[in-house]
């Protein structure tokens, strides 16, 4: 007969979503223990850019967990980033410095992942289960009884805290959330070296193609010359013009007049993959009895810059103090843990609002395009547009309406 382990709080998937709420669980001294299907290091499709958020956030835990991600090699640091608008005018956007280093970095999943899984590893409080899925959920009384599909590992946990991505079964089957084209992007990655032009400091690139249009492309800077590039289309774009993103990446490199010189030279240097981003650009119930949703199985990716790492990382943060008010009140209801929800509306809702709105605009070239231009020559929308990459709350002046006005006004 297998043993049952017991614990207060069970994470199901260890990216860095689930690494998060764990290493912000261990600060509170509370004990938990994370499964995942995967053996790390193990890779994940995805742009691979790590906003200031991420830093701010891994600070905020323990700022030990920051100076060891600045100090980590594998990575290529990154000080802004730069929209290319259709009309091919451009807006480079500066991130704000963190004590006189990078905020920004590109960091293959690959590495990052394990870095946070190394950070689990130097915790007491967290054992972390590699190689095991998660494919049976039971609701008893007292909590859920969780095991693998053999039945060899068997968790009963008060509270379970859902990362286990964007086709998690548990969010479609539990928690009801089905996956919709128009909240859903279709993204491809491909890594190349050697491409011409590359901005000194490690800027990400973000085009916005005639030819990609409601979608945008990427280039992404990484160590040793080289760069994750790919496309990202809304999937309900995709079906409804029967797309094919493969073609369309090729064409891009191809044909397009800048994009054709800079990689003239270029070599891709591992297959392409196609993956998916969940968008936060719909509000969800992202909890329930005795569960929590957090990253991408709880559909936060930001729809304008396609960034989901730095909200799976808030996300994380926010279920784990969640968790501490529900241990002290020995309470996991669903109504307790509302408030849950209630801390990612308030803290993101506004700017995945914001970042819903220009991903519309993206559908009207001529605005977009008149945005990039005022952008230019208007500093503090420079500032504030920065924002988007590493603070939420002055986000929120972004999304009052008197702002735009005054925007047009050239006033703002």
């Amino acid at each position: 007969m297998n043993t049952i382990k017991e614990t207060d709080v069970c994470i199901i998937g260890a990216g860095p979503a689930g690494a998060t709420a764990a290493l912000q669980l261990h600060q509170y001294n509370i004990p938990c223990i994370v499964v995942d299907k995967a053996v790390f290091p193990r890779d994940k499709v995805c742009g691979d850019g790590l906003s200031g958020k991420v830093l701010a956030i891994l600070n905020s835990i323990d700022p030990a967990i920051g100076e060891r991600l600045v100090a980590l090699q594998d990575k290529e640091d990154s000080w802004g980033v730069t929209f290319i608008a259709s009309n091919r005018a451009s807006l480079d956007i500066s991130y704000k410095p963190v004590n006189d280093g990078a905020a920004g970095f590109v960091c293959k999943r690959m590495v990052f992942d394990n870095f946070l899984v190394d950070e689990m590893k130097r915790c007491g409080n967290i054992e972390l289960i590699e190689g095991t899925g998660i494919d049976k959920y039971t609701l008893q009384q007292d909590g859920y009884l969780l095991s693998n599909a053999s039945g060899s590992l068997q968790i009963k946990a008060k509270l379970i805290i859902v990362a286990n991505g964007a086709h998690s079964s548990f969010t479609k089957d539990v928690a009801g959330i089905q996956l919709e084209p128009k909240h859903y992007c279709a993204g491809l990655r491909a890594y190349y070296k050697n491409i011409k032009g590359l901005h000194p400091k490690g800027y990400i690139e973000l085009h916005f193609l005639k030819s990609l249009l409601p979608g945008y492309f990427w280039i992404f800077p990484l160590p040793n010359g080289e760069a994750n590039v790919g496309v990202g289309i809304l999937s309900e774009v995709v079906r409804k013009k029967k797309l094919n993103l493969r073609k369309m990446l090729q064409d891009t490199l191809e044909n397009d007049p800048v994009l054709k010189e800079r990689f003239k030279d270029a070599v891709l240097i591992d297959k392409i993959d196609g993956y998916g981003l969940p968008l936060g650009s719909k509000k969800r119930t992202l909890s329930g009895e005795r569960f929590m949703l957090i990253g991408d199985a709880g559909h936060l990716i930001d729809p304008f810059t396609g960034e989901g790492i730095g909200n799976a990382l808030y996300s994380g943060r926010f279920a784990a103090e969640q968790v501490k008010r529900a241990i002290a009140a020995n309470d996991f209801s669903a109504t307790q843990l509302k408030a849950y929800d209630e801390t990612v509306h308030r803290k993101l809702g506004t700017e995945l609002k914001l970042s819903a709105r220009l991903q519309k605009l993206v559908h009207r070239p001529w605005l977009f395009n008149y945005l990039m231009k005022l952008g230019m020559g208007n500093k503090q929308l420079r500032e504030l547009m920065s924002c988007m990459f590493y603070e939420l709350d002055l986000r929120k002046k972004l999304a009052k309406p008197s702002f735009y006005v005054k925007l047009l006004f050239n006033r703002a």
